[in-house]
């Protein structure tokens, strides 16, 4: 059997009614991969409806390191993505990076 690297986390937040994300889905989701060892985001996922929104989210979230606090990424969301869901990706992102520490802190008591 392999050994896994990497860990999965995700986190969700309810979609702004009237966008096509709520028509969709409903609600923002993300799903991270995380390398345990150090923190950082190897791999990420959405409930966006293109792919253009989804790459663009990658490529702000992988190679970041979590430990450097989930602000930062939010700034970062702030800057450049301008749409109405921003704040239930900001929601999403925060239970998914919360739920990853809890776990990890969980792991080492």
């Amino acid at each position: 059997m392999q050994t896994l690297e990497t860990v999965i986390v995700t986190g969700y937040a309810k979609a702004p009614q009237g966008t096509s994300m709520y028509e969709m889905y409903k609600h923002a989701g993300i799903v991270l991969e995380v390398d345990p060892k150090e923190h950082k985001i190897i791999n990420a996922e959405f409930t966006f409806v293109t792919e253009l929104t989804k790459n663009h989210f990658q490529k702000l979230l992988i190679g970041y390191r979590l430990q450097d606090g989930v602000e930062p990424l939010i700034q970062r969301i702030q800057s450049f993505y301008f749409a109405p869901s921003q704040q239930a990706i900001i929601v999403a992102l925060q239970a998914a990076v919360q739920r990853y520490w809890d776990n990890v802190k969980q792991k080492n008591t």
